[in-house]
Parts: structure tokens; sequence; C-alpha cells
């Protein structure tokens, strides 16, 4: 997945994977982390979802990072929200409150701006990337991430042979191998969706499974 394959989808609208409801599975677990009030949350590969705009409102700044300035915008216009607009070495910033949205690429996020996340939200970014990708992302963004950094971690399992991704399966195993090393893992939930994802079923996929995680960086 190259960041063309990203900006494509948003210019041909081809978004299903955006969603018109905050995530239920973010609401129940979100308080579980246990988070300072103004703690500083990373979303990454955000999109335009509903999710930051929850999030801010449990009291949280939250930094939003996406590729595509026309989900950005997209987010900014469908909350009336007018933000203020800069250009940083790391890419076009957004700014609303207590809302950021970085515009840029995910693996230009530099350590200084890592080091003030208090929290990681990952409901996106994981399962979005393939395999030769998803090692240097943890590598990148949840190397940096700070000591005492929690994370909630959502992912699919499903039989990868029977559908190409994205989303693509990412099993509990491989959190253990890319997470474990500085990560301490807990697994919260899982619950069967394919009964939920008629669009995954009609592609051939015979089991689907979510899956909610708690990582602490260590």
């Amino acid at each position: 997945m190259d960041t063309d394959f990203w900006l494509q989808r948003w210019e041909q609208g081809q978004t299903g994977f955006h969603q018109s409801r905050v995530m239920p599975l973010l609401q129940k677990h979100w308080s579980g982390l246990g988070l300072a009030p103004g703690s500083r949350v990373l979303v990454p590969l955000a999109g335009k979802t509903l999710d930051v705009t929850w999030l801010a409102q449990q009291g949280h700044a939250v930094l939003a990072v996406e590729l595509s300035p026309i989900a950005v915008g997209q987010f900014f216009e469908e909350h009336a929200l007018r933000p203020e607009i800069r250009s940083t070495p790391l890419g076009t910033l957004y700014r609303a409150g207590p809302i950021e949205f970085l515009c840029g690429d995910i693996f230009g996020l530099d350590a200084e701006t890592l080091a003030g996340c208090a929290a990681c939200y990952d409901r996106a970014a994981l399962i979005a990337l393939p395999p030769v990708l998803r090692g240097r992302y943890v590598r990148h963004i949840y190397g940096q991430l700070p000591a005492g950094c929690r994370t909630l971690l959502l992912t699919l399992d499903y039989p990868q042979a029977e559908m190409d991704g994205p989303p693509f399966s990412v099993p509990e195993p491989e959190i253990q191998t890319l997470y474990g090393d500085r990560w301490h893992i807990e697994r919260l939930e899982t619950r069967d969706i394919l009964d939920q994802e008629p669009r995954f079923a009609a592609r051939g996929v015979s089991r689907m499974q979510t899956s909610v995680f708690r990582l602490t960086a260590s």
C-alpha cells in the first residue's frame, strides 16, 4: 500500500471503511486506560473518524494524523469547525480547540511529537497496513511513544487467504510478536462480527473476529 493508494481512495470516494458513528468498542473500553484529564492522544491514519471528536469530548487533546487533505477537510467541514492552518516540517497542521489534524505521512512523525502523547487509539492503522509495513510502523510509532503510554488497539482476525486487504487480518500471535518486546499486552475482548459485515461475507470470508487490546509501554 503506497501513499497513492489511499489518496486515490479518498479522491474517488471509495471510503467504505469510514463509519458514521463512534466506535462502540472505543466507548466501552476507553475509560479502562485510566488517563488523566488533558492527556494528549495520538490517532494514526485517522481518516475523518467521529472517534476524534468523541475523544476530545472526553477532555483529551487529540493529535490525529491523516495523509489525505480531502479527509481532513471533510472532517472540519462536517463538524462545522474552522481550524487554524499552518505549515510545519511534518506536514500541514489544522487546529480547532483541542483537536489537531496533521496532514502528512505517519512515517514522518518525529520523536519529539510522539514523546508528548500519553496515549494512542489505533482502530484503523495497524490493520490498514500489509505485513511488509506493519513491523516498520510499530518500530517507528510505538517505538518512540514514551514509557507509560497506553494504547487501545483494535484488530481483525479472519482467514487472510479468503480476502485481500485492506483491512488485513492481524491475529493475536502477530500482536505478541510486534509489540511484546516493549509493551505489556492485555486482550480485553474478542467478538465475532461477520454477521455485522455483509460486505466481507459477500467477498467469501467465512469467519471474522475483532479484538480489543490494551497496551502499556515499559
